[in-house]
């Protein structure tokens, strides 16, 4: 089989699919991708067995229908390095050619028919979302998963679809953050489900998304498919209950303080300066028209950032950690304005930004 296509086009497929790639595997197979030409098409495929990616790559000229496997590192490594706008590649039964201009690769070829299949989309019962109001709340939410823990169900973002469209919500267990997203559903789409889709997966969903075209979301007993563009993604869901997310939002607050997200945003980045994983806690403190971020940590030092705000009420000091409260701020416009609803130094915290977005987080005991 011989194919012809543009090398940027393809440098560009490698890399949204590389990222599924695993770059440690008992199964070396899996460190390639497939690519798979049919009826005049191209596409490329990758997987880990727990996600999987499909890229239709157009422009690509094919003499034969089939499928070739190509080693994901040293095809990449060899596109970055050639200068030609045309890249050739030829399989044989015991190897692969690459041709671009006047350089000529040979590399060793691995049996595509060991590789796994990755479905695509058939569905006619499935969501579909705006892309760009999918990729904001993704990045929203995703942040707060938490990758490393044992409860599996944390591992992922849960997208809960209701009679009011698609919530995204993320946590682990230290704070929380939910996104609402219009959603509607095709032919018999349930209207009430929650997969937990696993971060890697999530993350690849937020890479692919773009242009003007709907997301597609086909929810599964055991699996979830994601077309957007050029992209179709699989993932495996994750298993577990994912906590009541509704009941951990506090109802009321005693204190609401309007702050702005580029100047709050730089003075936790001050504060986090000195800091450590033994004192990780800045005392953020209100009153009488100024925000105060104090930290200090052993062998490190102190900090002490002032900021004026709009806050006239009583004085009150929290403990946050400070990484928590810049993942929230750095998904926002600098410009944005948040609401800080607050009870007492030890009960969660609210953050509220856009009408909708909504971010929980515990406070720390304070250092000292």
């Amino acid at each position: 089989m011989k194919i012809m296509c543009q090398r940027a086009q393809l440098a560009a497929g490698l890399q949204n699919v590389g990222g599924v790639v695993p770059t440690r595997t008992p199964k070396e197979i899996l460190r390639n991708v497939k690519l798979h030409v049919a009826d005049r098409k191209a596409t490329l495929i990758a997987t880990d067995q727990e996600v999987g990616i499909r890229y239709d790559l157009p422009e690509v000229e094919a003499d034969a229908d089939g499928d070739v496997l190509l080693p994901l590192q040293r095809l990449s490594a060899i596109l970055r390095e050639v200068t030609e706008d045309v890249v050739t590649i030829e399989a044989t039964e015991d190897a692969l050619r690459v041709r671009c201009g006047h350089s000529d690769f040979r590399l060793s070829i691995s049996d595509p028919a060991e590789f796994p299949d990755v479905p695509g989309f058939g569905d006619e019962q499935y969501f579909s979302t705006p892309a760009a109001a999918l990729k904001q709340a993704i990045q929203r939410t995703l942040f707060a998963a938490d990758v490393e823990s044992t409860r599996y169900a944390l591992g992922g973002v849960l997208l809960d679809f209701n009679d009011q469209g698609l919530t995204l919500a993320a946590t682990d267990s230290r704070r929380l953050a939910v996104c609402p997203v219009a959603a509607e559903a095709h032919g018999a789409a349930a209207a009430a489900v929650q997969p937990v889709v696993p971060s890697k997966a999530m993350s690849m969903i937020e890479r692919s998304l773009g242009g003007e075209e709907p997301v597609k979301i086909a929810v599964h007993a055991h699996d979830v498919v994601v077309q957007s563009g050029l992209s179709t993604i699989y993932a495996r869901l994750v298993q577990g209950r994912f906590p009541k997310y509704q009941d951990v939002v506090p109802r009321d607050s005693q204190t609401q303080i309007e702050l702005v997200v580029g100047p709050l945003h730089s003075a936790v980045r001050q504060a986090m300066i000195v800091t450590n994983d033994e004192s990780r806690g800045v005392d953020f403190r209100f009153q009488d028209g100024t925000l105060t971020l104090e930290s200090q940590a052993a062998d490190v030092g102190t900090s002490k950032v002032e900021m004026p705000i709009a806050y006239d009420g009583e004085s009150i000091m929290v403990t946050f950690d400070p990484k928590f409260v810049a993942d929230f701020l750095r998904v926002l416009e600098p410009s944005a304005a948040v609401t800080l609803q607050l009870n007492d130094p030890n009960s969660a915290a609210v953050f509220r930004a856009d009408g909708s977005y909504t971010y929980v987080v515990m406070p720390l005991a304070p250092d000292r």
